[in-house]
């Protein structure tokens, strides 16, 4: 069953997150995610969220997802956003097909 990585980001330092971004999309493509979203304009249509950038990304099951987020690579982009914003980020399951 896909399994989705969503993530808000607030985004402090436009510099550093632009490093992490490349070291993030080499971890995906290791991966296989499909983007589905990052960034782009949004519109909040019910409740008090306030997001500032979200990303969603289609792994091929929740196995893969964690294997991307625990990966040497990925590791190192998290250690390039240190300080570049606030990243809040769910692995959750998709519905069986």
């Amino acid at each position: 069953m896909a399994a989705y990585i969503i993530a808000d980001v607030t985004v402090t330092d436009a510099d550093k997150m632009a490093k992490y971004r490349e070291w993030s999309t080499k971890a995906m493509q290791e991966h296989g995610a499909e983007v589905l979203v990052r960034g782009g304009e949004f519109e909040v249509l019910e409740g008090p969220w306030t997001p500032s950038r979200l990303v969603l990304l289609k792994f091929k099951d929740r196995a893969t997802a964690k294997a991307f987020y625990a990966s040497e690579t990925y590791s190192h982009a998290r250690t390039l956003r240190e300080g570049a914003g606030v990243m809040r980020m769910i692995v959750v399951d998709g519905v069986p097909a």
